[in-house]
């Protein structure tokens, strides 16, 4: 993989990003952003629009060239100018949402595969909440009322993390959520959980915690923390 990877644990567009998205502009080798608020389609009409706008506003303050690209679901993952979008962008920035739908709605089409195009020439992938945990290797299917991943229901996800379950909002969960998780997780999987404000950047297998709060690697009963410029091991 030739670019880079920015897993967000939460705070998409918010201020309190602006320092971390000037590096993953850096990075980019181009200023043409695209966002993509494709996980937030099951919140409800009006949302994802939400999103997009709080995208481009936030990109735009940058100096990035801002495109949102309404793809919100298989059918609209197949559309020529959203594929066409995704390819000329130097960073695709996936905002939060649901996790297993945004999986569902992305496998196998052609707007991946343009995001793949981006990733393999050199730009950046980002993604924040949904859009990091789909880049391990697992997604949890979520329960319809509480938010809680249920038992022993998981799906394979596209692994540009291998191995990892990525769990964003870190700081935002009590321990016994955690423990509950973990004791639910793929077998041969560590977690990276991924506070709010926060981010795991990589790039060619070397990775840096980058933002306001932590980077968590927890490996069995191993758990090992980073903070803002740390290098994080996770070989």
């Amino acid at each position: 993989m030739a670019g880079t990877l920015a897993l967000v644990g939460a705070g998409e567009f918010l201020d309190t990003m602006l320092d971390v998205d000037r590096v993953l502009l850096e990075r980019a080798g181009g200023r043409r952003v695209v966002v993509l608020p494709t996980a937030s389609a099951p919140d409800g009409a009006g949302v994802p629009e939400r999103w997009a706008r709080m995208g481009v506003e936030h990109f735009t303050k940058l100096g990035a060239q801002v495109n949102a690209v309404l793809a919100l679901t298989r059918a609209d993952c197949e559309v020529e100018q959203n594929v066409e979008r995704v390819r000329a962008a130097n960073l695709v920035y996936f905002s939060g949402g649901k996790p297993d739908y945004l999986r569902e709605t992305l496998a196998d089409t052609r707007v991946w595969r343009a995001v793949e195009q981006v990733l393999a020439q050199g730009g950046v992938l980002a993604g924040c909440s949904a859009g990091a945990m789909i880049m391990g290797a697992y997604v949890p299917v979520f329960s319809s009322f509480a938010g809680v991943p249920r038992a022993g229901k998981w799906q394979p996800s596209f692994a540009l993390v291998p191995h990892a379950v990525v769990m964003p909002h870190y700081n935002e969960f009590p321990e016994a959520m955690l423990n509950l998780v973990m004791g639910q997780k793929p077998a041969d999987t560590f977690v990276i959980g991924i506070d709010a404000d926060t981010a795991l950047v990589g790039l060619a297998g070397t990775w840096e915690a980058l933002g306001k709060r932590r980077v968590t690697i927890r490996r069995g009963k191993t758990v090992t923390r980073y903070t803002h410029g740390d290098q994080v091991k996770l070989d």
